[in-house]
């Protein structure tokens, strides 16, 4: 197809290095991932109809980890890299170079999900961070966060929701009830890098998907009691892997002896790192709600929101 030629220096732009603006977090990340291999599966994108040359997939996507690292919607974005030098700098567009619309953005975004690509660059990533070292692997620590979307609340006694995907659940020590999806995820014990994540619907409980959420190469497996079982138990040790389940009562045993309450108190300070993951997410990164309707676009955000966390935490630990 034909494609825009973007990143082309200005005479103005040439003699100054195109080193306009601060450095910031996007120069590290841009420094530090081999991009031409993410290159190679954009291809696959390749449009063969004619019309007006379409920009890079690279430059797009690049793009898209910019708004997940910021929080900001395909409007917003697009004002956003018009205004801001070093998002220009980021996604290879130079001070002259028109920036794609919110709908050319949206667009993308769709194609990525439907051509089943978003799985695939997260693997090229999580190669890119094992290669570099950063992966641990000492434990993989799971747990989950509810994320409501912001479609129109319908009764919960009434069907004919906006979004028939979502759904209500429970808020965790808090009154009343969230209406959204839940965000699952597999963070790396050491790095906090999420090396797996899962999204489904509000109301689906953290013990059904732990399972797809075990990687295999860890040492440890670290979670609150929501995903403790016998058989998961069993499972993990049959696979050399050690279960640090917390665990809870039940009706034959109402309160945990006191080895069990100190045991879950050990865990809890070990697993208690997963919670920075969310907090960075929901309040650094502006992930306060899901923005598209039905699973699988929210399923995409979210990855994408893995992709630029887990590019946030290589750039940070690469400095420090």
């Amino acid at each position: 197809m034909a494609v825009k030629r973007t990143g082309q220096l200005s005479l103005a732009e040439a003699f100054l290095g195109f080193s306009l603006g601060r450095p910031s977090r996007l120069d590290d990340i841009d420094a530090l991932v081999k991009w031409y291999r993410f290159e190679k599966l954009l291809k696959w994108l390749a449009d063969d109809g004619v019309g007006r040359p379409a920009y890079p997939p690279l430059l797009m996507f690049k793009a898209l980890l910019v708004q997940s690292l910021y929080g900001l919607s395909d409007a917003e974005l697009e004002e956003a890299i018009a205004d801001r030098l070093s998002f220009r700098r980021f996604v290879g567009l130079a001070l002259e170079d028109s920036v794609p619309d919110h709908t050319t953005l949206c667009r993308f975004r769709n194609a990525l999900r439907q051509a089943g690509l978003l799985d695939r660059l997260m693997g090229e990533l999580d190669r890119q961070l094992e290669a570099a070292g950063v992966m641990v692997k000492a434990g993989t620590m799971l747990d989950a966060t509810l994320i409501e979307t912001e479609a129109a609340r319908p009764p919960r006694s009434e069907e004919g929701a906006r979004d028939p995907d979502a759904a209500f659940a429970k808020r965790h020590g808090k009154p009343g009830f969230s209406y959204g999806y839940k965000l699952h995820v597999a963070v790396d014990q050491g790095s906090g890098v999420i090396r797996r994540l899962i999204t489904t619907p509000a109301n689906v409980n953290e013990t059904t998907v732990a399972d797809q959420l075990i990687c295999g190469d860890e040492r440890a497996v670290i979670a609150d009691a929501a995903y403790h079982t016998h058989a998961r138990e069993r499972a993990l040790k049959q696979l050399g892997i050690k279960p640090r389940l917390m665990r809870r009562p039940n009706k034959h045993h109402p309160k945990l002896p006191m080895r069990l309450q100190r045991y879950n108190r050990l865990i809890s300070r070990r697993r208690a790192a997963v919670e920075t993951t969310f907090a960075t997410l929901k309040r650094r990164m502006g992930l306060s709600a899901i923005r598209y309707l039905g699973l699988a676009k929210a399923a995409g955000q979210m990855t994408l929101a893995a992709m630029a966390f887990n590019l946030r935490r290589w750039a940070a630990l690469s400095s420090a």
